[in-house]
């Protein structure tokens, strides 16, 4: 099979649009499942000219459909960071280009059936990595890029989002391969033979997950929850431009206008407190002892939320990689995003963020390179690394109400970590965030979606509050009720339920990537032993 020269560039770019249309909204998520096609058969061309063309020929090729599904995708993160774009677009179109061309290199030495396999787990085996790693940026996993349909992907509960990614990539290699051969004028019993494949993997997951999402009930005991969406500017007014004082009463003015004796929890977005807070100061801080107004007027509700808040290291304590040295003074500190828990007892509760936001939150690999860690961007609150705790923690409550999973911010996109939560015995979910720095794009409508991909995953309500847009409640199903508006004030109040069944994934969690990975290290292996034998073999 021979592509013309403008095919080899128009056919990457036709992907690249293909793909973004994960990250759009409704049915045009679908086309994720045609995604890979038109790279595919220009990777086909390069492969059946071995003995024309190096493997390296597909990475300019493969680079363009990732640069611009990237650009198309992640361009709102300009209106926070210019240089974050920047580094997101090169970095990850890098990443995914060079993956591409070692499934490529690796189809040339071991053929098309291990080729495939490799093109596969070598995605998925990224995806995984791109998950854990310092340079974490698992916005564009594959199986994210369905989260606004959420009645197919019912099946999440046993796979999490890489089971996603696996269904798409097994659909868009079988749909390639039948459209390869069909172009080459292969046998015709072996296209009906890759469609009939392409069909059962099709419809089996689909089946599965049309049958899960009419039959589900929801489980648990019923929880009241008020959530306040304050709508402060991050900009101008929220960490200098409005009296904290202001704020606070703003946020109390929506609870009070819809809490009452009845409320279980009051949720409030990502740093609703937006000044410092030493934490050996939490009961006597002006800013708390203003909050517990609302425990003294409805005594039984908890009150879940974000806080900026500083911890002073004792002399002789462990100094982390994230601490700053007083300025006047001997002596360390972390700075926190945190998320608190205020109840009518002396004990806050508190939970510092760990899955921070690079480049704005923590630089990479600042453990290595010290200096690395004062270049992150100030966004609000204080520059440089934040702290952040190794494991997640759970919020209690008196009388076994509810047991709260935290999640703050840019956490709700690592499935597997929320998942600690619930094996602490979460047994809710509230999502605590701040997305108005993104402005009016599709950034903070991606982000809500991917809450319901964690809803189904763990099986667990979640109580979503945003300072600017959009807050919600969403069910076990994944379905999002009472959206409130962008850029508007807000209080809602449902009823949820808290949920203790432990789903396949959440025992599991990603292991699907895991499996991925240890695939794509044998399978890389035996490409490079072979690449070598045969090298030695020609001398």
């Amino acid at each position: 099979m021979k592509l013309k020269t403008y095919q080899l560039w128009i056919l990457p770019l036709i992907s690249s649009l293909l793909i973004s249309c994960g990250w759009m909204q409704g049915a045009f998520q679908l086309l994720l499942f045609l995604g890979f096609i038109p790279l595919l058969v220009v990777e086909e061309h390069y492969y059946q000219q071995s003995d024309r063309f190096k493997s390296f020929r597909i990475f300019p090729k493969a680079f363009l459909a990732f640069f611009f599904w990237n650009c198309l995708s992640a361009w709102w993160i300009w209106n926070a960071s210019a240089a974050g774009v920047i580094m997101v677009v090169i970095f990850n179109s890098s990443f995914m280009a060079t993956v591409f061309w070692l499934f490529h290199a690796t189809k040339r030495v071991l053929g098309r059936r291990l080729g495939y396999v490799a093109f596969i787990t070598y995605w998925i085996g990224f995806e995984y990595l791109h998950i854990n790693w310092e340079l974490a940026w698992p916005w564009f996993t594959l199986g994210n890029g369905l989260s606004e349909n959420i009645s197919i992907i019912q099946w999440y509960e046993y796979t999490g989002v890489l089971g996603g990614s696996l269904w798409i990539l097994l659909i868009n290699v079988l749909f390639a391969e039948s459209i390869i051969k069909y172009i080459t004028n292969a046998k015709n019993k072996l296209t009906i033979k890759s469609l009939f494949s392409l069909a059962v993997i099709i419809t089996l997951p689909l089946t599965v997950s049309l049958i899960i999402f009419k039959n589900y009930k929801e489980k648990g005991t019923p929880v009241n929850v008020v959530i306040v969406q304050p709508n402060i500017d991050p900009y101008n007014d929220k960490f200098g431009g409005m009296a904290v004082k202001e704020q606070l009463d703003e946020f109390i003015s929506l609870a009070e206008s819809i809490s009452d004796e009845k409320t279980d929890y009051i949720v409030g977005p990502e740093t609703a407190i937006s000044e410092s807070i030493w934490e050996e100061d939490f009961n006597t801080h002006p800013s708390i002892l203003l909050l517990k107004k609302l425990n003294y007027q409805f005594p039984k509700a908890k009150l879940v939320i974000g806080a900026s808040t500083l911890k002073m290291f004792k002399p002789g304590e462990k100094i982390s990689i994230s601490a700053r040295e007083f300025s006047q003074e001997d002596g360390f500190y972390d700075s926190y995003n945190t998320a608190l828990q205020i109840d009518t007892t002396n004990i806050i509760q508190s939970y510092h963020k760990s899955k921070l936001v690079l480049g704005v939150e923590k630089m990479p690999f600042a453990g290595t390179f010290s200096f690395i860690k004062d270049l992150s961007i100030e966004l609000g609150g204080t520059s440089g690394s934040l702290g952040s705790q190794e494991e997640p923690t759970v919020f209690k409550s008196i009388g076994n109400i509810a047991t709260v999973a935290p999640v703050i911010c840019y956490e709700s996109i690592f499935g597997e970590y929320l998942t600690e939560y619930i094996k602490k015995g979460s047994d809710i979910v509230f999502v605590i965030t701040n997305d108005g720095w993104w402005g009016n794009t599709p950034g903070f409508r991606q982000h809500l979606s991917y809450s319901s991909l964690r809803a189904i995953e763990t099986r667990r309500d979640i109580a979503r509050s945003a300072n600017t847009g959009i807050s919600c409640f969403i069910n076990q199903l994944g379905e999002i009720r009472q959206k409130t508006k962008w850029w508007t004030p807000a209080a809602i109040k449902d009823t949820l339920y808290t949920n203790n069944v432990i789903t396949f994934y959440v025992k599991m969690g990603d292991y699907i990537g895991r499996i991925a990975a240890l695939i794509s290290i044998l399978l890389f292996v035996f490409y490079l032993s072979s690449s070598l034998r045969k090298k030695f073999i020609k001398k």
